[in-house]
């Protein structure tokens, strides 16, 4: 049986922001729940526009977005960066949508 994480998309260099970095420290929480949410295709709080913007996203290469609560009802923001010339993902960032 295979248990390997399915992925929908490469991430690039995961990244975050201090902002974000210290809302993962308040909750206890080191984010990798959310990365594998984001990578995986569960594009969390968005509305319904963005997440059918996220599945077409990653056949094309776009940037996708997702958005999760942490414990505290800190919103916290994971974008991609769309594909550049080469077909490669430069960065994933962990941010709070005040740091945008």
């Amino acid at each position: 049986m295979n248990t390997k994480p399915k992925f929908r998309f490469e991430l690039g260099q995961v990244v975050s922001t201090p902002g974000a970095l210290e809302a993962l420290q308040r909750n206890k929480i080191n984010g990798i729940e959310f990365l594998h949410r984001h990578v995986s295709g569960d594009w969390g709080i968005v509305c319904e526009e963005d997440k059918l913007a996220n599945d077409i996203a990653v056949k094309t290469g776009a940037r996708l977005l997702s958005a999760y609560f942490l414990p505290d009802e800190t919103k916290l923001w994971l974008i991609t960066d769309a594909e550049d010339g080469n077909g490669n993902r430069q960065a994933t960032t962990f941010l709070l949508p005040e740091e945008y």
